[in-house]
């Protein structure tokens, strides 16, 4: 019986195994291709925040031209008597939000989503406040009433 003849094998990249293990192919994703893509806890976190602040922009016409953005945390965020949660750059009309601060020194139980949103909340408003010179409770007056 005659001998297969040896091919030579060109050598694979080590990233190449990695998605391609055992000759299956690439991976998918986990949720399949008909159902969305599952959110992070980063995704909710920005969703929260540009909720809020799509609802006060509805509310303050002074926000119009306000930018919010979203960092993991600043490098000085750490003083002698608090930590930073958010910057306001009056002259950009800009504000940081530093996710890290906001979410760590929560202390929530497991399952309590909705007081995380509630503090996350809070944060865009006292720095909305900030950087209009109002109160944090004038700028939305009715909105916890139910509570």
């Amino acid at each position: 019986m005659p001998r297969p003849r040896r091919v030579a094998r060109v050598p694979h990249s080590p990233r190449r195994l990695a998605r391609d293990r055992h000759g299956r192919g690439l991976r998918s994703p986990v949720t399949g291709p008909h159902l969305p893509l599952l959110s992070t806890r980063i995704d909710e976190f920005e969703m929260t925040i540009a909720a809020t602040a799509s609802y006060l922009r509805g509310l303050w016409p002074e926000l119009d031209g306000a930018v919010f953005e979203v960092s993991q945390a600043p490098a000085e965020a750490i003083h002698d008597d608090h930590v930073d949660r958010w910057h306001v750059f009056h002259d950009e009309r800009r504000i940081v939000f530093f996710r890290l601060p906001i979410v760590r020194f929560l202390r929530l139980q497991e399952g309590e989503d909705k007081d995380e949103k509630l503090l996350i909340e809070s944060c865009v408003f006292r720095a909305v406040g900030e950087l209009i010179g109002r109160d944090p409770w004038e700028l939305a007056p009715g909105r916890y009433r139910h509570f």
